[in-house]
């Protein structure tokens, strides 16, 4: 078994030693940041594909009009978060939001199972299952930037990254094997529980890393605004919304022309809930495994750029082959190949930007990227998709030759993203 030095300098061998370059002092919080991640993505994904269905239950002509709805709803949120961060310690928003969130599951399963499922009440509940997505993850990963540091986030974040995606693939298989005995809808307190199992795992993550959680205790300070004013007048912030917003505008293109594909070939509600939840699975195992032997590996030896880059890349091939052949299984295989590479490539290293900033910027800063910056990516390419695609999808010419100038956008994006990291980082190897 190989060893590794604990900060005390002295010998420490670990079984986890054989899966990720983790010091002894850095395990028991490595373990529970791992296991936040996994019931929080496990909570996600049990609901994910209940969502996907009321969007096909709404209606293609209708999700780019939930995706606007859900931009105005982030861009009310943003700021009564950002007065929340404002006005209470950093270490008691995260609980009290996922608290909040969990009473909010509780609710919509008393209203589907007593009241049913009206289109208003679907489209409300995709509406809300897109914000809360949103929310819970950049909450976590505000608090992986703020506990651990570059070094460690560079050696760590790809382990930390396969917790969530083991949580992504507990999540279908559970909700596949629950869908047996239960309805959908009772997939909801499900969720909650292990959402509140999340909210457990971050007490103890933070009792066991206090040396990392400096100045917890206080408000991340400033106004409710600060997120975006920081990123429309710094630039090194100003890259990171436009690499999200970009991707997210991309994505949002393939999605659509999913649910367009989904609603034209299947005809069965619960047989499009199990096409989600495949497809779902199948990104989690493919993901879970790059995560576990690449993460690390692409991050410390080829470098940032290279994990920024790839998913544009990934990206522009998908665009070629729906193009070229617009079909259900095309479109399943690149938003497949899509999502893999952007939760073990991409992700990381956009989130490992943030271990750069300020303790406030940690939380405000990436909120309101990860949230109004990417809905406004979904609602700008959903009325893009709606009046480019004028129901041919990428099989018209003009959505393809589009969405290909974008992913240009996208690359020169990510250059000029890893050359700002790498300059303030100097002192850090980039292999």
């Amino acid at each position: 078994m190989p060893s590794i030095n604990d900060s005390s300098g002295q010998t420490a061998a670990h079984p986890l030693s054989r899966l990720v370059a983790v010091e002894r002092h850095e395990i028991s919080g490595l373990l529970a940041s791992f296991a936040m991640f996994f019931a929080l993505l496990a909570a996600y994904y049990i609901v994910r594909p209940v969502r996907d269905e009321m969007g096909v239950a709404v209606g293609e002509n209708e999700i780019h009009r939930l995706f606007t709805v859900v931009f105005f709803v982030m861009l009310a949120a943003v700021p009564a978060f950002g007065l929340v961060a404002s006005r209470f310690p950093r270490r008691l928003v995260l609980p009290g939001l996922y608290a909040f969130f969990a009473l909010n599951l509780m609710a919509f399963w008393a209203v589907f199972r007593f009241w049913g499922t009206s289109s208003v009440v679907a489209a409300t509940f995709f509406v809300w299952a897109s914000v809360f997505n949103l929310f819970v993850v950049s909450l976590f990963w505000s608090l992986m930037s703020e506990l651990w540091s570059t070094q460690e986030a560079k050696r760590l974040y790809g382990f930390i990254g396969a917790g969530g995606t083991a949580g992504a693939l507990a999540g279908p298989l559970l909700a596949q094997g629950l869908l047996i005995f239960l309805q959908p809808v009772d997939l909801l307190p499900v969720s909650a529980a292990l959402l509140l199992a999340a909210l457990v795992a971050s007490l103890l993550l933070r009792a066991v890393r206090p040396g990392h959680g400096d100045h917890e205790t206080e408000p991340a300070g400033g106004g409710i605004l600060d997120g975006a004013i920081k990123v429309f007048t710094d630039p090194f912030f100003a890259r990171i919304a436009v690499y999200v917003l970009l991707a997210n505008i991309v994505g949002t293109f393939f999605y659509m022309e999913q649910s367009r594909l989904v609603g034209a070939t299947i005809a069965d509600s619960a047989e499009r809930v199990k096409f989600f939840a495949s497809r779902d699975l199948a990104v989690s195992v493919l993901t879970l495994t790059i995560e576990v032997i690449g993460t690390a590996y692409v991050l410390n030896r080829l470098g940032v750029a290279v994990a920024l880059m790839a998913l544009p890349v990934i990206a522009t091939l998908g665009i070629l082959a729906l193009g070229n052949h617009a079909t259900l299984w095309v479109v399943a295989a690149v938003m497949v190949a899509e999502r893999v590479v952007a939760f073990s490539l991409s992700s990381p290293a956009i989130k490992l930007m943030y271990t750069l900033a300020g303790p406030a910027e940690k939380y405000k800063v990436q909120s309101f990227i990860d949230t109004v910056v990417y809905r406004g990516g979904d609602a700008a390419s959903g009325w893009a998709f709606a009046l480019l695609g004028a129901g041919a999808g990428f099989g018209g010419a003009m959505l393809p030759a589009i969405a290909l100038g974008f992913t240009a956008l996208w690359l020169w994006d990510a250059r000029a993203l890893a050359a700002t990291y790498k300059e303030r980082t100097p002192t850090l190897a980039q292999h």
